[in-house]
């Protein structure tokens, strides 16, 4: 077990700055919800939906997004939604998490009754209102619960996805599948920004996900470039499943403040630019580029053992050298449901296979909120990171002393 207390991991303020909020339903209200909503699912017990959906392993990352079928088929009502998105602050809440930056793709769940406003709009309820009842039940010295939405446009999409993506490809029936995905992604990189100025509905970030490989980040340069200067926050879903070219053109095309998984930064095998000879020296401009500019790693070890076969142990996760280059990472569950994880058990499951001291666990757990897309003002900002830092700091004494 090492240095650390378990009791001490699930108290301490943490972040969870990659949850995919139809990747983290209660599988009880999944099974709840398709019943009243008349969904089809494979099973109708949890055991059932464990053993067919959502399991130990899958064979690659394209058959573990096939869960969000069904997670996305109970979320087209806006009463849905707010639930969902209410539980899941909860259950954050109960294993220490303090802020949460929950992501999703609006366009998964528009349909003629739901625009993109009224979806971001019952997310944002569901949270306030958790947060309102969460923040009575926290004590004056430690941090408060708070919440951000990062809205995501889909790497790749097509007129199967949703009902809004049926009108969305049937409108552009002329338009090449790449130039109508690049369409997609700037509409909703265009709603993101108006949310952001005209609501109080609190829109920290743009990230893009979905299938990685054979759909490069830049092709939603436009997207990004309006994100961009409309001084939003920007996360990239990146070296998942494709290697450190896609990092790079996540950093350099999109102006990426922080990687969604980053997995294969170090792996040269991944490069298949024949003009990038010196695959070695590659990896190392970009790694020390990443690790200067602080640009955050959202780590998220148990999805990525589910997604990537080959990784049959966990000590040949990437993260050891994530460590090693001196990156900046934060531990992240990615899918609470789908990968059946808790931040405290990825936090666990890091510390029981890498070499991760007192002192390293303390800085990735400050940084995650340092580098998270915190809604409020920058000095509001820092004056929560200290109470953060604050309240860790008493939790080592009552522990460790």
């Amino acid at each position: 077990m090492g240095w650390y207390n378990e009791k001490f991991l699930k108290e301490i303020p943490k972040t969870d700055l990659h949850v995919h909020l139809d990747g983290s339903l209660r599988l009880s209200t999944l099974i709840e919800l398709a019943k009243e909503q008349k969904v089809e699912l494979p099973s109708y017990t949890e055991e059932g939906l464990r053993e067919l959906v959502f399991k130990p392993s899958y064979k690659n990352l394209d058959e573990y997004l096939q869960g969000f079928n069904y997670t996305c088929a109970v979320m087209r009502d806006l009463q849905s939604i707010q639930r969902i998105s209410y539980e899941l602050a909860y259950d954050c809440f109960e294993e220490g998490v303090r802020y949460i930056e929950v992501r999703f793709a609006p366009q998964l769940l528009m349909n003629d009754l739901l625009d993109f406003e009224d979806i971001v709009k019952a997310v944002d309820d569901g949270l306030r209102k958790a947060r309102s009842e969460i923040n009575k039940l926290v004590k004056d010295d430690e941090p408060e619960f708070d919440y951000g939405i990062i809205i995501c446009a889909m790497r790749f999409c097509n007129e199967n996805f949703s009902p809004y993506y049926k009108q969305f490809f049937k409108m552009h029936k002329y338009t090449s599948l790449r130039d109508t995905i690049k369409l997609a992604s700037l509409e909703a990189a265009k709603a993101t920004v108006k949310l952001k100025k005209n609501s109080d509905i609190q829109v920290v970030g743009f990230d893009i996900a979905g299938s990685e490989y054979g759909y490069p980040a830049d092709n939603h340069t436009e997207s990004y470039r309006y994100i961009h200067e409309n001084f939003m926050h920007k996360t990239v879903h990146a070296g998942e499943a494709f290697g450190p070219e896609s990092i790079f053109l996540a950093i350099t095309a999109l102006h990426a403040d922080r990687i969604g998984h980053g997995l294969f930064l170090f792996d040269e095998s991944m490069i298949v630019n024949e003009e990038i000879t010196d695959k070695k020296r590659y990896i190392e401009e970009l790694a020390n580029y990443i690790a200067d500019r602080r640009i955050t790693i959202e780590v998220c070890l148990s999805s990525n053992l589910q997604t990537v076969p080959f990784i049959d142990k966990i000590e040949k996760h990437s993260l050891k050298k994530m460590l090693d280059n001196k990156l900046s990472v934060t531990f992240c569950t990615d899918n609470r449901l789908v990968s059946s994880t808790t931040v405290t058990r990825e936090i666990k499951l890091a510390l029981d296979n890498f070499d991760i001291s007192k002192r390293t666990l303390k800085d990735i757990i400050i940084y995650g909120f340092k580098r998270s897309f915190y809604y409020q003002p920058y000095n509001k900002k820092r004056e929560y990171v200290r109470k953060v830092i604050n309240y860790y700091e008493k939790l080592e004494k009552k522990y460790f002393e």
